[in-house]
């Protein structure tokens, strides 16, 4: 086939062709936003998974329905060199001028771009990100120096301009498992205001299994201001249909052992899907395609897997660290007891804590349970078992 028509898109955050499996998300959305037009409230959501399954293709989906709803939204992703308070008044700053243009606020959008000054000027100072609001700062708002109490004013001024013309505000957080316990702590709790004086505002966020652990131990009442739906493998039938669909609309067809060879391998995770799809758009000849032609291209789906999507995890780990995985790999695929692994590195668990540690917050592990660690990218055991020797 022809590389230029090649339908499948392996790519980080790209939309598949075809979304499948994640209907019952997208309705949760649907009603969240129905239900805060209608001035009721509803719990935010906190999407988990682990690696490749597709959060960030859903959170771009929930930013889509609500552009068409008239909402306004905000995307941003959470990373360890961006201060926290500073990416928030960028994220409500640019909430302000979506909401309308500055020549057109209303009352409660000039006294939120107040309260953001206020913010602002509390946690950076600069002064780069308060240029063209021309306001003074409200005084007594947003200026504690207390993150909590601070970012709970600015996002109560919000919810509240955003009701006043009309509209709501939805903020799309990926990776917000990297948000320390502070920081966690203080959007939780300016959530919870906003919900207690049923503004229109929402968080719908993403990370990896851990995160609602860590909302947990942020807040108390986080399990009843988020709903915490995680999403994974496709079922074989929804696998088949990513498969599938994209290339009937361009005439060419699967024979029913390739498919089931290529389940097999992907174990229905979406983006190995998606990778070995391309790869084998480019080996396959003519229609159908059959299972030859899947193991033909076996080797070169693992080669462009461990070049990337593995390798670049694995390479931001100390000596250390990838021999703590490789010795998690040689005990299986599932969680594994932290004394176990450190028994395969003749050392005690205490002596391997520090390690296990690193890898959690470089988030290549998480915490199913007390004492036990797993992966956080699906068949990275089997990538670390052929890659690196124990």
């Amino acid at each position: 086939m022809r590389p230029h028509d090649n339908p499948y898109t392996p790519n980080a955050g790209a939309r598949p062709p075809v979304l499948v499996g994640r209907d019952d998300q997208l309705e949760s959305f649907e009603v969240l936003l129905e239900r805060l037009r209608r001035g009721y409230t509803e719990q935010s959501m906190l999407i988990t998974g682990l690696r490749g399954v597709g959060k960030t293709v859903l959170l771009t989906s929930f930013e889509e329905r609500a552009r068409e709803r008239g909402w306004t939204t905000v995307e941003a992703e959470i990373t360890k060199s961006t201060a926290f308070g500073a990416r928030m008044a960028q994220l409500v700053r640019r909430a302000l001028f979506q909401l309308a243009p500055k020549a057109r606020w209303k009352e409660r959008a000039v006294r939120a771009a107040g309260v953001l000054k206020s913010f602002q000027v509390t946690v950076a100072t600069d002064g780069t990100l308060v240029a063209g609001l021309d306001v003074e700062a409200a005084e007594g708002f947003a200026d504690s120096g207390e993150l909590g109490e601070d970012l709970t004013d600015l996002l109560v001024a919000l919810g509240e301009a955003a009701r006043e013309h009309g509209s709501g505000v939805v903020f799309l957080i990926d990776e917000v498992h990297f948000l320390t316990t502070p920081e966690l702590e203080a959007l939780i709790a300016a959530l919870h205001k906003t919900v207690q004086r049923q503004l229109p505002i929402t968080l719908v966020g993403a990370g990896l299994p851990q995160l609602p652990r860590l909302a947990g131990e942020a807040k108390s009442y986080a399990e009843r201001l988020f709903k915490f739906p995680r999403i994974g493998q496709l079922s074989p039938a929804e696998a088949e249909q990513a498969l599938v669909d994209p290339a009937e609309r361009l005439g060419v067809a699967y024979e029913q052992p390739a498919l089931e060879a290529i389940l097999d391998y992907t174990e229905g995770y979406p983006y190995f899907l998606q990778e070995y799809g391309n790869v084998l758009w480019d080996f396959a000849e003519a229609s159908p395609i059959a299972v030859e032609d899947v193991g033909n291209a076996r080797e070169a789906v693992e080669a462009k897997l461990d070049g990337g999507f593995f390798r670049v995890r694995a390479e931001r780990t100390t000596e250390l660290e990838l021999r703590y995985m490789r010795a998690m790999a040689e005990l299986g695929p599932d969680a594994q007891q932290a004394r176990d692994v450190a028994a395969l590195l003749v050392r005690t668990s205490e002596q391997m804590g520090p390690t296990r540690s690193r890898l959690i917050d470089k988030g290549l592990l998480y915490t199913p349970g007390h004492g036990l660690a797993a992966f956080t990218v699906p068949q990275f055991d089997r990538f670390m078992r052929r890659t690196y020797a124990l």
